[in-house]
């Protein structure tokens, strides 16, 4: 280790795990559209510096830009130092601007000399766009996807959570997107990512897994909320094994009401609620609306599951012969086992359980039999007993 200087290194090794914290020292804004997954901002110039040295750059060149600089960022050194020691914690910083050019390198050099052992990201933030495009343009090639489906309070995200606790490869993209992905998808979510920094976390979860036997995921349209999944990962998402989940209605009332109740924003579900004009009908969109006032929950979770989400997606509500396995998912953690045994079994067969690859399809498509549970008979949306509403259940 150098002290009087800074050390570049490759986005590759600076994501190794062999260092500590990385320090974004990008203004606040640049920050706040897109930085690499984990990074702590510690700005050399704020946003309004930014712009002020950018303006001197243009109009009388880079030496007065850099004097400039200079005379804004000297006296913030101490506090800088400060900082970047509060963050440090296990293993050396490293800093990263846009380019790795005078922002990065100045601030490790100080750091270094103040005793602090720094190394300097090569290529900056650009180097990271590249890696994640390169990533998920070449680098996943057949990664066996396992896509989970069903309707709406089967439990897919809940079952992803515990999958990727069990230590199996998980990936939430609802949660990487900050949106379920539906007109109430916003709910619970404080934030909107940019396409940037939702393609950076894409990259950074599917990386954590690249050792896994399977990656389970759940199938979803190309855009999730406001952002768009890359082209190439959605073409070999939908190459995925296809896994059906399944529920009583019941307890996918229970959920939704868990979910929802629990992070109610009222004015974001009523808002979110009338929208649903169109397809509900101004009446119904009323009526649901008294009962969001009144806090009764279920029944608005029990007449969006069955007059708007379930038409909407049309999954079978029970075990299908469309899918190559189907799992009731009343139970988290034994739809988990079974998804793990299957995960097993269908990784000594060489990837998948016939060795046929499936693709994300609509139920309609497919003729697989259900494995590792009951059914198959293709009956997809057995008659019920008249519902609380009149209506017969699906």
């Amino acid at each position: 280790m150098r002290g009087n200087t800074e050390i570049p290194i490759t986005i590759d090794k600076a994501l190794s795990g062999q260092f500590g914290p990385l320090i974004d020292v990008r203004s606040e804004g640049e920050y706040t559209e897109a930085t690499i997954p984990g990074a702590v901002n510690i700005p050399l110039l704020s946003n309004e510096e930014r712009a002020r040295v950018g303006t001197i750059y243009k109009q009388k060149g880079p030496a007065e830009a850099r004097e400039v600089g200079l005379e804004i960022t000297g006296p913030k050194l101490p506090e800088l130092y400060r900082n970047a020691q509060a963050v440090a914690g296990k293993g050396p910083a490293v800093l990263f601007c846009w380019r790795g050019g005078m922002r990065s390198k100045t601030t490790a050099t100080v750091l270094n000399l103040m005793g602090m052992e720094t190394y300097r990201l090569e290529g900056g933030y650009k180097a990271f766009r590249r890696y994640v495009n390169e990533f998920l343009e070449q680098r996943i090639g057949a990664w066996p996807f396992l896509l989970l489906h069903g309707n709406t309070g089967v439990g897919k995200t809940e079952i992803l959570s515990a999958l990727a606790q069990r230590g199996a490869g998980a990936i939430d993209l609802e949660a990487i997107a900050e949106n379920r992905g539906s007109v109430f998808g916003h709910i619970g979510y404080q934030s909107v990512p940019s396409q940037q920094t939702f393609e950076g976390r894409l990259a950074m979860a599917l990386n954590a897994c690249r050792d896994k036997p399977g990656i389970f995921m759940e199938c979803e349209s190309r855009r999730i909320g406001r952002v768009v999944l890359p082209q190439n990962f959605f073409r070999r998402m939908q190459e995925g094994e296809r896994i059906l989940l399944y529920a009583p209605m019941a307890v996918r009332i229970q959920r939704l009401v868990d979910v929802y109740a629990s992070q109610a924003d009222r004015g974001k579900l009523l808002e979110a609620m009338s929208r649903l004009e169109q397809r509900l009908g101004k009446a119904r969109v009323k009526q649901l609306t008294q009962w969001v006032e009144q806090e009764d929950y279920a029944a608005v979770a029990e007449v969006l599951l069955r007059e708007y989400y379930d038409p909407l997606y049309g999954y079978p509500n029970g075990p299908s012969r469309h899918y190559p396995f189907a799992v009731d998912a009343s139970s988290v953690t034994e739809a988990v086992n079974l998804l793990m045994l299957y995960n097993e079994a269908r990784f000594q067969k060489g990837g998948h359980v016939d060795g046929k690859p499936r693709a994300c399809a609509p139920a309609s498509q497919g003729t697989e039999a259900t494995l590792f549970a009951p059914g198959g008979s293709g009956n997809e949306h057995p008659s019920g007993v008249p519902d609380r509403f009149g209506r017969r259940q699906l």
